[in-house]
């Protein structure tokens, strides 16, 4: 093994990726990030398909070392799962486009060279690369059943950062490719898929726009009548609640023995999706003003072996708009439940339940994290025991 350090950030993961990239000499390489356990079979069930001289990539599915952590991590192991059991699945067995995930996955040297190699010039580089390869006619393969696992984030600030990230590098990344996606010779169903998967962030503004305007409309239904409530309202909401839910219990019942215990999951899955619109809403704006940003890591802290260590490392975020804004619509909400009880719109209070715990679930973690009494770090000795080692420890910088 030989470890190789940078002494800068030049191009931030992509740029690491480069100078690995140009350092080594195989022919095939595989990328982890540095809290996966990738099995010991991982070579040998991943080499064979490049047998095939048109597949470029390989890509395993994520598990999820910390999964029953906490609620938070619960959350986020299932909607990992719903991208890489469902979507990703479906996007490769239907001849769509799909996209490295970063980490957990192997590459033949060529294709990456043929692709034009790492870009900086977006924060998600593994999905910048994929689409580039695959518009150069590499082929791709998914492997549902080869698994590595790894960390999902602990703490809600390097939740948030992670999902900044990756909602703003998909706009930057389609942004940057979709003129060449609609220009190649690919089919049409492919450039459609292509274009919803990287403009789908495009999403969190438009349910913000739907928090705001939720319960004025609501207001304005309930003195129209119940006739419109009942034909309109209803199916709609069934039709969108029971669409997404139906879509992560897929992906439960498919990798899990125990997957009827995640629905009771679900209503806060939801939830979660909504909590997270300002803080990606944010990061889409970014990326339409043409803020490239700097690449900020997410935190990984091995919580497996202490598990309050991370609270000793865990960065606090300044208190922004986006915070703000949190807190203003979860009170926003709490107000609306409260008038639709005086009002006896009792109908509308489990869609509200759905927005208002989302928000606030979101503002009392990220409170909880930036008001906690830090606990005392380990001693130099308990630091440099690798039972104790942090993964992938990161700064806020």
């Amino acid at each position: 093994v030989h470890y190789l350090h940078r002494n800068h950030r030049t191009g931030f993961k992509a740029g690491a990726l480069k100078e690995g990239f140009e350092k080594s000499t195989g022919e095939f390489l595989f990328v982890f990030d540095a809290d996966f356990v990738p099995p010991p079979t991982f070579v040998h069930d991943t080499i064979d398909f490049f047998s095939d001289p048109e597949v470029g990539m390989v890509q395993a599915r994520w598990d999820h070392l910390n999964r029953d952590f906490s609620l938070l991590t619960r959350l986020q192991a299932i909607l990992l799962d719903g991208h890489f059991v469902v979507e990703h699945t479906a996007r490769n067995r239907s001849g769509r486009f799909f996209n490295f995930n970063g980490t957990a996955g192997a590459w033949r040297r060529t294709t990456i060279e043929e692709a034009g190699g790492w870009n900086s010039d977006t924060l998600t580089e593994d999905i910048d690369l994929s689409y580039r390869a695959q518009l150069a006619h590499w082929k791709f393969v998914y492997l549902k059943d080869v698994v590595s696992p790894a960390e999902v984030p602990v703490d809600i600030n390097g939740f948030k950062t992670q999902q900044h990230r990756w909602a703003k590098g998909s706009i930057q990344t389609g942004r940057k490719l979709l003129p060449r996606i609609f220009r190649s010779a690919f089919p049409l169903r492919v450039k459609i898929e292509s274009f919803f998967h990287l403009t789908n962030n495009f999403s969190y503004p438009l349910v913000i726009a739907l928090s705001i305007l939720v319960f004025p409309a609501m207001i304005i239904r309930h003195r129209l009548g119940w006739t419109p409530i009942i034909l309109l309202d209803f199916p709609l909401f069934f039709i969108s609640t029971s669409s997404v839910i139906l879509f992560y219990v897929a992906s439960q019942k498919e990798i899990s023995p125990r997957w009827v215990r995640q629905l009771r999951y679900m209503p806060m899955v939801m939830s979660l999706g909504i909590g997270l619109a300002v803080n990606n809403a944010h990061a889409v704006l970014e990326a339409v003003l043409g803020r490239v940003g700097e690449f900020r890591r997410t935190p990984k802290y091995s919580v497996g072996n202490r598990p309050d260590d991370w609270k000793r490392k865990a960065y606090r975020t300044r208190v922004n708009a986006s915070f703000v804004f949190e807190i203003t619509l979860a009170v926003y909400f709490a107000i609306a439940i409260g008038i639709s009880l005086e009002k006896r719109i009792y109908l509308a209070i489990p869609f509200l339940m759905i927005f208002f715990s989302g928000y606030f679930y979101m503002t009392m973690l990220t409170l909880s994290q930036q008001f906690a009494p830090r606990l005392p770090r380990l001693s130099a000795a308990s630091t440099h025991s690798p039972a104790l080692a942090p993964v992938a420890e990161t700064r806020p910088d």
